[in-house]
């Protein structure tokens, strides 16, 4: 599938989010072990990561392990922590060649430390991009990610930099994992469930969520096109009344 004349003339999302599910489904539906369907989604990742940047995403946000994955088989935790790593030797120089700059958010201090310290350099080497931002969510809770905001407020605020009542939107904000960040306008979740899954809580306020039964494996750019074709047609209005003919997508 092509870009659409409609995609062609209006700014592609800024942000989208990705809830990488059904890799595991993947491999036991053709007979393979549950680390082959993580394997094959890794390149669909690849291809996810290429389409975004041609089409001038700002961010890519994917949610590669949550806080809730650390409770998995043993042999799985271990399995996905070797992809990591050796995605990141391989992705980074690539990242690099494409102006690609790479974040990871979460509690990145669960990570095994040989895990960590990869994903830090491969972090600091694509610090200089200036293209599209692709945020990793390692060892990730929403709720986790917002206790942690809470906590670290209420330090500051007993330490008097701020009083309870400067405490609004902005300044969590600005203690979020993301922060910096532009909000996620599009969440696609596949796999065929319907949940979040405590990705994001904060920031999907008023994202558009699609969630498509195709398996993250199987996942291809013409399936994501339609997404951000269906996406250029829906009129976001965060809870403003827009009078019709005037209707301008806010970003």
């Amino acid at each position: 599938m092509e870009i659409s004349e409609t995609q062609n003339k209006m700014v592609p999302p800024r942000h989208i989010a990705i809830i990488m599910d059904g890799n595991g489904r993947w491999a036991e539906q053709h007979g393979y072990l549950r680390v082959k369907g993580h394997e094959v989604g890794a390149e669909t990742v690849d291809r996810m990561v290429s389409a975004c940047a041609e089409i001038g995403v700002e961010v890519l946000t994917l949610y590669a392990f949550s806080s809730e994955n650390w409770q998995r088989p043993a042999l799985e935790v271990a399995a996905l922590m070797r992809l990591l790593r050796h995605y990141l030797r391989r992705e980074t120089k690539r990242l690099i060649e494409k102006n690609i700059r790479l974040r990871a958010i979460g509690r990145l201090e669960r990570l095994d430390s040989a895990v960590r310290k990869e994903l830090e350099e491969a972090c600091r080497k694509t610090s200089s991009g200036s293209g599209m931002i692709l945020n990793l969510a390692i060892s990730y809770g929403g709720r986790d990610e917002i206790c942690d905001a809470a906590a670290a407020i209420c330090r500051e605020v007993q330490s008097g930099k701020y009083t309870c009542d400067e405490v609004d939107e902005k300044l969590i904000n600005a203690h979020l994992d993301t922060s910096g960040l532009p909000d996620p306008d599009i969440m696609i979740r596949t796999g065929g469930e319907f949940r979040i899954s405590n990705f994001l809580l904060w920031q999907l306020a008023y994202a558009e969520l699609y969630f498509s039964d195709t398996l993250w494996p199987d996942f291809s750019k013409d399936e994501l096109l339609r997404i951000i074709d269906d996406f250029q047609q829906r009129e976001r209005r965060f809870g403003r009344v827009i009078e019709r003919g005037k209707y301008e997508r806010d970003r």
